[in-house]
């Protein structure tokens, strides 16, 4: 039940949020989701050119679908965490893939080491942005993607032996994930997740449409004030590392599903959340789950929760002991630590506070 203290509370986010949009002039739009039974709270609000029920590019939130489709074959008895890759990817594509001073790493690559962000691999992300900012006719496929990446740059560290954030292991979990189902990935999304959840509204960028018609349009997203929502050859660098396009509602009801083990079991999600490495000061990062963590004086625990920010500013993420799912995005590239920042300070700030 919503008391006069929490409903005194829920008024200054939503007047937090309106405020950080309409005084940005880079922000066109944004949305902020907050959901507690607990608390009887259900916010769903949008500002600028957006509504609560248009859907958004949700960028690398999208990690954790991927890595929940992963352990989904993993429960099926489709794969091992402990698999090399190779068992799995073409030839051409894995030849030389991971080169590290000279001695080739790439049959020590596991696909533990993709979820977890430890495989040492280069990222194709950011760099292939730029041409795709430069050229909007640029066109790619997750494939040219990563040997793009093989040819034009190198290896951190031997697998295992380190941490870096990169596209190109949920490129490779994606490749992996159509080989293991013989299914285009997004109809994986599809089949596995958006039809059994009734996420209806919610579909990957340029690669499919959602399962209502009426959907409406996606919310347009911008990198330094231009408009890329349009350009199909993005959608050859997000693929499986983030192409969900999804509403506040539809995003609720994915992390729902996974916070009560609707999606995978209680045991593969610890799993899921165990085997980790440490991403930053307070972060550490699992199967595609960010995990902020206790640091005295710099990460207090109440901003202990979990689940995966996106370069636009886009969160979504579960405060176990507020009992409380926290969805959003700010549409814009200049928010990729941002919108992190505002969920921890303006969202769970307020929501401690409240009876």
């Amino acid at each position: 039940m919503q008391t006069k203290q929490s409903e005194k509370g829920i008024r200054s986010i939503e007047k937090s949020f309106i405020k950080q949009v309409q005084k940005d002039k880079n922000l066109k739009s944004a949305f902020l989701l907050i959901h507690s039974e607990k608390k009887g709270i259900h916010l769903n609000i949008a500002e600028g050119a957006m509504n609560p029920k248009q859907p958004a590019y949700m960028a690398s939130v999208g990690k954790i679908f991927t890595s929940v489709l992963i352990s989904i074959l993993y429960e099926n008895g489709q794969l091992s965490f402990e698999d090399g890759i190779i068992k799995y990817l073409d030839r051409e594509l894995v030849k030389d893939l991971h080169v590290y001073k000279g001695k080739d790493y790439t049959n020590d690559i596991l696909i533990k080491h993709l979820l977890n962000q430890t495989s040492g691999l280069y990222d194709n992300f950011r760099p292939l942005l730029q041409k795709v900012l430069d050229d909007p006719d640029f066109n790619i496929t997750p494939q040219e993607a990563i040997i793009w990446a093989k040819t034009h740059q190198k290896p951190h560290f031997p697998p295992g032996n380190g941490f870096k954030y990169t596209d190109t292991n949920y490129h490779l979990l994606g490749l992996i994930i159509e080989k293991i189902t013989s299914i285009p990935f997004h109809e994986v999304m599809k089949q596995y997740i958006f039809q059994p959840l009734g996420m209806m509204n919610s579909s990957v960028l340029h690669y499919s449409h959602p399962l209502d018609q009426d959907t409406q349009h996606v919310a347009d997203f911008y990198v330094n004030k231009t408009s890329i929502t349009n350009h199909k050859g993005y959608a050859g660098l997000d693929y499986a590392g983030g192409g969900v396009v999804s509403t506040g509602e539809d995003m609720l009801k994915f992390m729902k599903a996974l916070v009560s083990y609707q999606l995978v079991k209680k045991e593969t999600l610890e799993k899921m959340m165990n085997d980790k490495a440490k991403y930053g000061v307070g972060i550490e990062y699992g199967y595609g789950i960010m995990q902020f963590k206790t640091v005295p004086l710099l990460m207090p625990k109440i901003f202990n929760a979990w689940g995966h920010a996106g370069a636009t500013g886009a969160y979504m993420f579960y405060h176990p002991k507020l009992e409380t799912y926290i969805i959003g995005t700010f549409n814009d590239f200049s928010y990729e630590r941002k919108g992190v920042r505002f969920m921890l300070i303006k969202v769970i700030n307020q929501l401690r506070k409240m009876k």
